[in-house]
């Protein structure tokens, strides 16, 4: 074979190299790497979706171990509302009753009760404003706030404050609130 042939040859050979090498660049431009781009898309997709799915399940079991205590939760609510918020009728005067008898066991001397029922609301239930004064020795009245505060009903303390009372006994102001049925 002759050397211009040769070269002929190689030239051929280098172009259609060279075309092969053009094809496998558009091939992969223009087909491979969209395909791929695709393919991540919808792996991300999945992912995406399969988590949701997974939160949607675990928020479905949440619901109904949530649906499955609510009889027994309502039981509950009901027997504590029966055994520690008194009906509105009967608020005033379990109150009294209530500040009479443990002013009485932390031997303080009861010197004003007053009572103001708050407007009624959008609550469930009605607030009975409670304002305590008692005095005594310190020790007492700090067996009287516990005791209140530590009482079966449901109450609230809100505010309470000490100034020098008559004859060596120290004065104490309670703000408290009852919640009642209405």
């Amino acid at each position: 074979m002759g050397k211009r042939r040769r070269k002929l040859v190689t030239r051929i050979i280098e172009a259609t190299a060279i075309g092969l090498v053009v094809v496998d660049v558009a091939f992969y431009f223009a087909l491979v790497r969209p395909l791929k781009t695709m393919r991540t898309s919808e792996e991300n997709q999945y992912t995406v979706t399969r988590d949701r799915v997974r939160e949607g399940r675990a928020r479905v079991a949440r619901l109904e171990k949530f649906k499955a205590g609510v009889p027994e939760a309502e039981t509950q609510l009901d027997g504590f509302l029966k055994a520690h918020v008194p009906e509105r009728r009967q608020g005033f005067s379990r109150a009294a009753r209530m500040v009479r008898k443990l002013s009485e066991d932390s031997k303080v001397r009861l010197t004003g009760v007053s009572y103001k029922l708050a407007a009624p609301g959008d609550d469930p239930l009605a607030r009975l404003g409670l304002e305590v004064e008692v005095e005594g020795a310190f020790p007492n009245l700090l067996n009287f706030t516990h005791a209140l505060e530590t009482s079966g009903e449901f109450l609230t303390l809100r505010n309470f404050s000490f100034e020098l009372g008559e004859a060596r006994a120290i004065a104490m102001h309670v703000g408290a609130e009852l919640y009642l049925n209405p």
